[in-house]
C-alpha cells in the first residue's frame, strides 16, 4: 500500500513511518521540519518538506498513487493554543481541512487521524478511565481544533464515503521523544537529568495522567490502518500515574538521586486524565499495553545511548 505520513519527521510520526516501511508500505513523509528532524524519517521514504496549512498536496497524491494517510502533523503545544488560538487553528483545523480536500479531489478514501484524548475530555468522570462515549468539552484551543477535526471527518465519512479511523492518544511517550518542541514531560525531565539540570515539577505532583508507550501506539494505528473498520478509539492504558511517581521512576532508571524543584503550577491544569482503551485492545487483537515501568526503563536507556552517541 502507498501510505502518505503527514508529521513523519516528528517523534510518533517517525515511528509510524518506520513501521510502514517494515511492513513492506511504500511511504512518502510530509513534514514541515518545524519541530521534525530529517533524521527520523526512514531511508526508505521519500521525505516531502512541505506544510500541510499552505500546501496543495493533491498533486503529491496522484503522483505518487496514494492509498492511504496517516495524519499526525499538528501543532501541539497547548500552551501556545491558548495564547494564539487563531494560529492554532490555522496550523490545525484549516491544514486538516487542506488535506481532507486534496484526498477527495485525488480520490484518496482511507484517511487514520491522531486525535487526542485527555484534551478532549476534561475531568473523567465518575472517577473512572474515559471510554470513547465520554462527554468532549474541551477546555483548550487545541482540545477544540481536533474535535472540530472529528467533526469534519464524520462528514467527510457520511457524505463522500471516506474510511475514517479516528485514534485518541493519551500522554504518548518513548525513545525518540524531544523534550524541547514535543513537550512529554518524560523527555522533558529526562533531558534535564542528563543535562545536569533540575527537573521541574508544576504544583504538588499529584496530578495524573495516562502514559501510553509509542510502540503501543504505533501498533495500534498500524493494525487500525490496515482494517476495515471506521470508527474512533482511545489508545490509552487505563491506568493513572502521578508526575511525581513518573519522576520516581525516571530517576531511579538514570540513575539520578537528586530532588526536584517544585514550581507553581498552570493555572487551570487539568487534574486527572485516563483513557480506557480497551475498544481498541479487542476490535485490533492487542494484547496488554506494556506497562509504565518497563517503558520508562526502555525509554532512559534510549535517552542514555542517544547522550552518549558520538556528534
Amino acid at each position: 500500500m502507498n501510505i502518505l505520513v503527514t508529521g513523519g519527521a516528528g517523534f510518533i510520526g517517525g515511528h509510524m513511518a518506520a513501521r510502514h516501511v517494515a511492513d513492506g508500505h511504500r511511504v512518502v513523509v510530509v513534514d514541515n521540519l518545524s519541530t521534525g528532524r530529517r533524521e527520523k524519517v526512514p531511508a526508505e521514504a521519500r521525505l516531502v518538506e512541505a506544510d500541510v496549512a499552505q500546501a496543495d498536496l493533491e498533486p503529491l497524491l496522484r503522483e505518487e498513487s496514494i492509498e492511504a494517510i496517516s495524519h499526525h502533523a499538528a501543532q501541539i503545544d497547548v500552551r501556545h493554543s491558548v495564547s494564539d488560538p487563531v494560529d492554532d487553528a490555522r496550523s490545525n483545523v484549516v491544514g486538516s481541512l487542506k488535506l481532507l480536500e486534496a484526498a477527495r479531489r485525488a480520490g484518496v478514501r482511507r484517511f487514520l487521524f491522531a486525535s487526542t484524548g485527555g484534551a478532549l475530555y476534561g475531568e473523567p468522570q465518575g472517577g473512572r478511565p474515559s471510554p470513547e462515549g465520554h462527554p468532549t468539552d474541551p477546555v483548550s484551543p487545541y482540545g477544540c481544533a481536533k474535535l472540530a477535526i472529528e467533526k469534519y471527518l464524520h462528514y467527510y465519512r457520511a457524505v463522500h464515503g471516506f474510511d475514517v479511523r479516528v485514534l485518541r492518544y493519551a500522554n504518548v511517550y518513548g525513545p525518540g521523544q524531544n523534550g524541547l518542541g514535543e513537550a512529554g514531560v518524560v523527555a522533558i525531565f529526562a533531558e534535564a537529568i542528563l543535562g545536569g539540570r533540575t527537573p521541574k515539577i508544576r504544583g504538588d505532583g499529584g496530578q495524573t495522567r495516562d502514559y501510553v508507550f509509542v510502540a503501543d501506539v504505533v501498533e495500534t494505528a498500524a493494525r487500525a490502518l490496515a482494517s476495515g473498520k471506521n470508527g474512533t478509539w482511545n489508545v490509552g492504558t487505563g491506568v493513572e500515574t502521578s508526575v511525581n511517581r513518573l519522576f520516581e521512576l525516571l530517576a531511579r532508571a538514570l540513575d539520578y538521586s537528586g530532588a526536584p524543584e517544585h514550581v507553581p503550577p498552570v493555572p487551570g491544569e487539568q487534574r486527572r486524565s485516563v483513557l480506557d482503551g480497551s475498544a481498541a485492545r479487542r476490535d485490533f487483537g492487542l494484547s496488554a499495553w506494556t506497562p509504565f515501568e518497563e517503558g520508562i526503563e526502555r525509554t532512559a536507556e534510549a535517552f542514555r545511548a542517544q547522550r552518549s552517541a558520538p556528534v
